[in-house]
C-alpha cells in the first residue's frame, strides 16, 4: 500500500477507527452486563479501543512493507 493515494489512506484509517470504536462499545456493554460500575466499564472500554487500534495500525504498517 503506497501512500500516493491520500483518499485510500484516510479511508483505511477511518475503517480502523470505526472498528476500534465498535470493539470498545462491545467491551463496555459486556463489562456493564457483568455488573461492573460505569468507571470500570469505561476503563475496559478505553483499553479495548487502544488495543484494537494498535493492532489495526500495526497490520497496516506490516502490509505497507510488503
Amino acid at each position: 500500500m503506497k501512500h500516493t493515494f491520500p483518499a485510500f489512506l484516510l479511508l483505511a484509517l477511518a475503517v480502523a477507527v470505526l472498528f476500534s470504536v465498535v470493539a470498545a462499545a462491545i467491551a463496555f456493554v459486556l463489562a456493564r452486563w457483568e455488573g461492573a460500575s460505569v468507571p470500570t466499564a469505561l476503563s475496559r472500554c478505553s483499553v479495548a479501543f487502544a488495543a484494537s487500534l494498535t493492532l489495526c495500525l500495526a497490520t497496516f504498517a506490516a502490509l505497507d512493507r510488503t
